[in-house]
């Protein structure tokens, strides 16, 4: 579903509720806003905070992260590199509001071997981290709309020529995105442009 649909329904989710949002016969995506909060995440509002769970294969299910999808594109990318553009511009359509299943219908026709988890999965959990930071995000962020951070991430992994090593470390070192990816999109930038469209950083 597109942005705007995916967004009520994490609205609406009411507490303690598993929400299925994606199932395959080997993968399940939900959704979950629990009304008690560990101590860890003791600082989150619980009216806000959005878990977003993924089952394997029926294995316990676990809660997915940003470098699972960055690792998972990454893969792909360096696989077939011809398709580069290709995957940046599907997920530039889900970043601007497209269903992650629509955007990526053009490359479903292409054999991977390497990745960690379906195409199908890793661009409905972009859309869901996405909308986890627009839905969810504590705190002040360096960029407006505060998703830009990991749309920012999604094209710096599949367009980058260095290895995964060196890009895993980058993100894990809390920097940010290559300004190149974010700039148009960012309305706290001075070279925001409204209604960019994908691709524009090429």
């Amino acid at each position: 579903m597109n942005y705007d649909k995916m967004f009520s329904i994490v609205e609406d989710l009411p507490f303690d509720t598993e929400e299925d949002i994606y199932l395959s016969k080997r993968e399940r995506i939900y959704l979950l806003r629990p009304s008690v909060l560990s101590k860890k995440y003791s600082s989150y509002d619980p009216k806000t905070n959005i878990q977003v769970w993924l089952e394997e294969d029926g294995k316990r299910p676990f809660k997915p992260n940003h470098l699972r999808i960055l690792i998972d594109l990454k893969l792909r990318v360096r696989e077939h590199p011809e398709l580069r553009y290709e995957l940046l511009e599907a997920f530039d359509r889900i970043f601007y509001g497209e269903d992650p299943l629509v955007a990526i219908k053009p490359l479903q026709h292409y054999a991977f071997n390497q990745h960690i988890g379906s195409l199908e999965v890793t661009a409905i959990l972009a859309q869901l981290f996405i909308i986890e930071q627009e839905y969810g995000f504590n705190g002040d962020s360096n960029y407006n709309p505060p998703s830009l951070y990991i749309q920012g991430w999604i094209r710096y992994f599949i367009d980058s020529d260095y290895e995964i090593d060196i890009l895993c470390r980058r993100i894990c070192g809390n920097s940010t995105p290559p300004v190149k990816y974010t700039c148009r999109d960012d309305k706290n930038h001075k070279k925001y442009i409204d209604g960019s469209k994908p691709l524009w950083y090429l």
